[in-house]
């Protein structure tokens, strides 16, 4: 059972975040409301801490920071990625890397 409230689209999976910019270090926290919580030190400037938050969940996921794109929520700190070309049997190898356990039923709030 998947923590995060992923959806399928043609174009691959769509990741619910809570952002929290100009943050003291960059981070995963968890996961609230079937949001990945996550925190950059970039201040939101100019989609500077949304490129920031690209290339965390990347690193994170293992993919490319080219296959991770900002889908909606620019400018709030509720915002949806696409990862591009990734499909719902992979949610569970997501969510093990994204919140770094194995069990990813674990709740980590």
């Amino acid at each position: 059972m998947s923590r995060l409230d992923w959806r399928q689209t043609s174009d691959g999976l769509l990741l619910p975040v809570h952002a929290n910019a100009g943050a003291r270090k960059d981070q995963i926290n968890g996961v609230h409301d079937g949001r990945l919580k996550i925190s950059v030190r970039q201040v939101p400037e100019k989609g500077k801490a949304n490129v920031e938050i690209q290339k965390q969940i990347a690193k994170a996921c293992g993919l490319a920071a080219s296959q991770v794109e900002l889908h909606s929520g620019g400018t709030n700190s509720r915002k949806v990625f696409l990862l591009r070309g990734v499909s719902l049997d992979r949610v569970q190898e997501l969510e093990a890397r994204l919140l770094g356990v194995q069990d990813s039923s674990v709740e980590q709030d």
